[in-house]
């Protein structure tokens, strides 16, 4: 009961509602963009879908996250960030529209990418700059901490309504692409105009506290990156973890891309009905991911962050082989769940294990580091799977490989487990 007093407390701080709604309409946005983005790259019907084509899709959509992300501090402590906020998203309404566009002038893929890529980078500011406001429309520290679990949770189910949106829209018709993505513009749009209910001034930064010079600022953020992998070098346990971690995220990535594929042309004779059966695919492995949240405290507490990565790797050494090479939608659907929750399971073990090993001065540091092992594994996993995967997306090569990996992580964390 006290949480729900305190969330009814939160929501009645007009700021922090208003700086919640321009949270949820941005995200919302961001879901509608980037499935709009890869329904467009993967379905539509002028386009010859290719691994390829997939793997320069997850590239724009992930690599500005984890390139950009260490320096975006660096500027949003001089920007004010309310402005950040309004001109970014207004930013990324005009640059929406500029490549719904290029989709209308069948342009080459390259200008199209270079668009999409750039309304992807200025989402990495806006996010950052909505969590470092967060302190600033809330009134103490108890408060903070529900705002914390409240708005990125809400902005989570904003960009997963957002992408059931853009699907539900792209199902009507297969020459939509273009009025999908206006409607991430609309949504960027409605964002910015909500950050003009705050002021100026009200998400900072102090101006006395910036770091006199700019140079030095982001000379100092790439010093303390590397301060960061010195750190880990001496600790052989986060290294472990990470690792793990990152070869498994290359396994998911790798298997969605087949499933892309699969969907495309194998399992369905329209693109509506493939586009439905990714629905599905993505629904189910979501499934798994929120079955991880709940199992995964349990399994750490009985097996250990390593013994609980060892069962995820072990579950699916046996279950993709076992599943997969039937290239039927039945298993690989029940495949989907049981990786989503083996991959979330690792994640989050992953988490606890660099929180809990991990120097607290070096932990935003090397959590910067992961955000980068997780997002590149996953562009990486997709361009290996681009030069192995055939046009209808059946590679018993790559289900072999994956097979394998999954089994030489689970040694190794068994092994590790009992030193």
């Amino acid at each position: 009961m006290h949480a729900v007093r305190d969330l009814r407390v939160l929501l009645r701080l007009r700021d922090f509602r208003s700086l919640l709604a321009v949270r949820l309409l941005s995200q919302a946005a961001d879901g509608v963009f980037q499935v709009a983005l890869a329904t467009y790259v993967v379905f539509s019907p002028e386009k010859q879908t290719s691994p390829a084509a997939i793997a320069s899709a997850m590239a724009v959509l992930l690599l500005p996250y984890s390139l950009l992300g260490p320096f975006t501090g660096v500027l949003l402590d001089r920007w004010r960030r309310r402005q950040v906020l309004l001109y970014g998203n207004l930013l990324r309404t005009l640059l929406a529209a500029a490549t719904a566009a290029l989709i209308v002038l069948h342009v080459p893929d390259w200008l199209f990418y270079a668009s999409a890529l750039s309304v992807t980078a200025v989402n990495r500011f806006v996010l950052a700059g909505i969590s470092a406001a967060l302190p600033r429309v809330v009134d103490n520290e108890q408060q903070l901490v529900m705002a914390n679990s409240l708005a990125p949770t809400a902005g989570t189910l904003a960009a997963t309504a957002g992408g059931g949106l853009a699907f539900a829209v792209r199902l009507a018709g297969p020459h939509v692409d273009a009025f999908v993505i206006l409607l991430a513009s609309a949504l960027y749009l409605c964002s910015s105009l909500t950050a003009l209910r705050m002021a100026p001034e009200l998400l900072g930064p102090d101006p006395s506290r910036l770091q006199p010079h700019l140079q030095e600022a982001l000379l100092s953020t790439a010093r303390g990156l590397v301060d960061g992998l010195r750190h880990l070098r001496q600790r052989r346990t986060p290294v472990r973890a990470l690792s793990a971690m990152t070869v498994i995220r290359f396994c998911y990535g790798a298997l969605l891309v087949m499933v892309l594929m699969l969907c495309r042309y194998s399992w369905a004779d329209t693109t509506s009905d493939g586009l439905a059966l990714l629905g599905i695919t993505v629904v189910v492995s979501g499934a798994g991911f929120f079955a991880a949240a709940l199992i995964t405290p349990w399994a750490v507490g009985r097996l250990g962050p390593f013994g609980w990565i060892a069962c995820c790797a072990g579950l699916g050494a046996v279950l993709v082989p076992a599943l997969g090479l039937f290239f039927m939608p039945g298993p690989m659907l029940a495949a989907a769940f049981v990786l989503g929750l083996g991959t979330q399971g690792t994640k989050i073990s992953t988490d606890t294990v660099v929180q809990s090993s991990v120097d607290d001065a070096f932990r935003g540091r090397i959590f910067a580091i992961y955000d980068v092992l997780f997002n590149v594994a996953f562009v990486g996993a997709a361009a290996v799977a681009a030069l192995m995967l055939p046009p209808d997306g059946r590679s018993t090569t790559l289900l072999g490989v994956v097979t394998v990996l999954y089994a030489m992580v689970s040694a190794a964390m068994i092994r590790f487990g009992h030193h």
